[in-house]
């Protein structure tokens, strides 16, 4: 067999394999979704979480275009600062150096990504049809808040990966900054969610995929997710 078809056949197998660990292999690969789809929530979550749930719609999100991304990527990082924020109240050290990173990381982003639709894409409107992913964590404490918010965060990454890879597989970043921006995100957040998955699984016991049945009871949630 010529080099070059190896080569070809191992790519392929590569990134066969990381789409599957992420669970996002159908969305990743659908780069002919009509353009103008945005978010299009196909059943109701879960009692207890936010409009889509700790996974439910995110199969349904449609990368259009480079400006799309920008404005939901900005509203999507928007409600993960907002969560992360509420780790500072957690009693484990890691929870708080997560929730810090996160804040200090997605912020910082936020502040990029706006500076780059003012520059290139002024007018454009933000994000009205975002809808949340995060419960409301204001109200939970110990263990309650550190798994909630690890069975939130976990598919809200998820959706940031695949709104990433989406972008640069569909060769709709029309700027080389946008490009390795969603790059770095994608690559970020994937070893932050399985660094959450791990905590997930040591602390209290859940070793099932990220998005899967909710059909258990969990002790400080709506369910726990099972493969």
């Amino acid at each position: 067999m010529k080099r070059s078809a190896i080569a070809a056949i191992a790519a392929g197998a590569t990134l066969a394999t990381a789409a599957a660990v992420t669970g996002i292999a159908g969305a990743v690969a659908d780069t002919t979704s009509p353009p103008a789809a945005t978010w299009q929530p196909p059943t109701a979550p879960p009692t207890g979480w936010g409009p889509m749930g700790p996974c439910g719609w995110m199969h349904n999100m449609y990368v259009s275009d480079e400006a799309g991304y920008l404005t939901h990527m900005v509203a999507h990082h928007e409600e993960a600062v907002a969560a992360a924020r509420q780790l500072q109240r957690s009693n484990r050290p890691q929870m708080r150096a997560l929730g810090a990173s996160i804040v200090t990381t997605q912020n910082a982003e936020i502040a990029t990504m706006k500076d780059w639709l003012a520059k290139w894409y002024p007018g454009h409107p933000a994000a009205r049809d975002y809808r949340p992913m995060m419960r409301d964590l204001s109200r939970l404490s110990g263990d309650a808040l550190d798994e909630t918010f690890l069975q939130g965060m976990i598919p809200h990454h998820m959706v940031a990966i695949m709104m990433s890879q989406q972008l640069l597989a569909s060769g709709r970043a029309e700027h080389p900054e946008v490009a390795d921006f969603a790059a770095r995100v994608r690559d970020t957040q994937h070893a932050e969610m399985f660094q959450m998955r791990r905590y997930l699984a040591d602390w209290f016991g859940e070793r099932g995929g990220p998005c899967g049945r909710w059909d258990r009871p969990g002790p400080h949630g709506p369910g726990n997710m099972m493969d």
